[in-house]
C-alpha cells in the first residue's frame, strides 16, 4: 500500500458545483481541503499575505475594520490582468504553503486548470454545468450583473479546457441527487486507486 497520499483535484468553473460535489465526498469520510477557504484564511487581518496585498492595491480594498474587501479587490482585478497576476503572486505561495501541511484527497482548486496544477495530482475532477447555468447561479450567489458574471467566467479556463484536463467528471445541472449518485460511483474507484497507488 502507498504511504504517499492520493491527491484528487476537484474542479469546475464558478458557480458550477464544486462545493456541493465536495460535500458529498466529505460525507463518506473523505477529507476536504478548499483552497478558496485557505485563500480566505491567508488574507485575514494581521496576516502577511493582507499586508503585502495593501502594499500593492492600497488601502481601498480594506473595510473600516481591517479585513480584505472583496469586492473592492475583484473590481481592481478582474478589469487588470497585471493586477490579477499581482494577487496570485501575493497571495498563491501562502495558500500552497498551507494546503502542503494537511493532510486530505480531494482538493478543491477552482483555477487548477488555469495555474497548470494537474500534473501535481494524481486525478483531475471537474465539475461540469451549462455556462449559462453558472451565471445564473454567479448573479443569485454573489449578486453579480450578467456583465461581471461575464467577465468571470472568461477569466478562467474554458468549459472544453477543463473537460480535456479532467480524468473524471461530475455532470451539474441543478439535481442534488445525481451528483450525489456520481460521487458514489466515483468514491470507491478513488479509494481502489490510491490503495494500488495508481492515479
Amino acid at each position: 500500500m502507498s504511504t504517499r497520499v492520493f491527491r484528487v483535484g476537484l474542479t469546475g468553473g464558478i458557480a458550477s458545483g464544486k462545493s456541493t460535489a465536495a460535500k458529498f465526498f466529505g460525507t463518506l469520510g473523505v477529507p476536504i481541503i478548499d483552497t478558496d477557504q485557505v485563500a480566505r484564511e491567508v488574507v485575514e487581518p494581521g496576516q502577511p499575505p493582507l499586508e503585502r496585498l495593501v502594499e500593492r492595491f492600497g488601502r481601498s480594498i480594506l473595510t473600516p475594520d481591517g479585513h480584505l474587501d472583496r469586492p473592492a479587490l475583484r473590481d481592481i482585478v478582474f478589469s487588470d490582468p497585471r493586477a490579477r497576476a499581482d494577487l496570485e503572486a501575493l497571495t498563491h505561495p501562502a495558500i500552497g504553503a498551507t494546503v502542503e501541511a494537511r493532510s486530505y484527497q480531494i482538493l478543491i482548486i477552482p483555477l487548477l486548470i488555469e495555474k497548470n496544477l494537474g500534473s501535481q495530482l494524481d486525478r483531475v475532477l471537474v465539475v461540469d454545468c451549462d455556462e449559462e447555468l453558472q451565471i445564473r447561479r454567479l448573479r443569485s450567489r454573489d449578486g453579480s450583473t450578467p456583465e461581471q458574471a461575464r467577465a468571470i467566467l472568461n477569466a478562467q479556463a474554458s468549459r472544453s479546457a477543463r473537460l480535456k484536463a479532467a480524468h473524471d467528471v461530475i455532470k451539474n445541472d441543478g439535481d442534488m441527487s445525481v451528483v450525489r449518485d456520481q460521487v458514489a460511483v466515483l468514491h470507491p474507484r478513488y479509494l481502489e486507486l490510491a490503495r494500488q497507488g495508481k492515479p
